[in-house]
């Protein structure tokens, strides 16, 4: 077990491999956030780099195919990787997913690759 609640940063293929296509593009989506409940379970906070990156594009005026995303996507995740204490890698090549992880082994932090892995955490109650 853990003594606190940790970040983890969930760093897998999303557009890797899919040639653009939107259902093979969702289905990467719902591969990698299937291991955000488990990630929650063991009583830790799972984030995705894609998860900040619609706000900021709605916010410049651009959607999901603009050019900018590709602008916004990396930094993004690696903005919120300087900020999270460990990452979990799912099976997959990805360009993007490696860049995630090379910024965790350098800051280093604690690279997962299956949920089990993952120590659990339990929050103590408080009077």
């Amino acid at each position: 077990m853990t003594d606190r609640p940790t970040l983890i940063l969930i760093a897998g293929p999303y557009r890797s491999g899919v040639d653009g296509k939107p259902r093979a593009m969702a289905a990467s989506v719902a591969r990698l956030e299937a291991a955000a409940d488990p990630v929650f379970a063991a009583g830790h906070v799972p984030v995705r780099g894609e998860w900040i990156v619609p706000p900021v594009l709605r916010s410049a005026g651009a959607g999901p195919t603009d050019p900018l995303r590709d602008q916004v996507l990396h930094p993004a995740s690696e903005r919120l990787s300087a900020h999270c204490d460990a990452a979990l890698r799912p099976p997959g090549d990805s360009i993007g997913a490696e860049q995630d992880i090379a910024t965790a082994r350098r800051r280093g932090l604690p690279i997962h690759h299956h949920v089990n892995e993952i120590p659990r955490h339990t929050l103590k109650e408080t009077a």
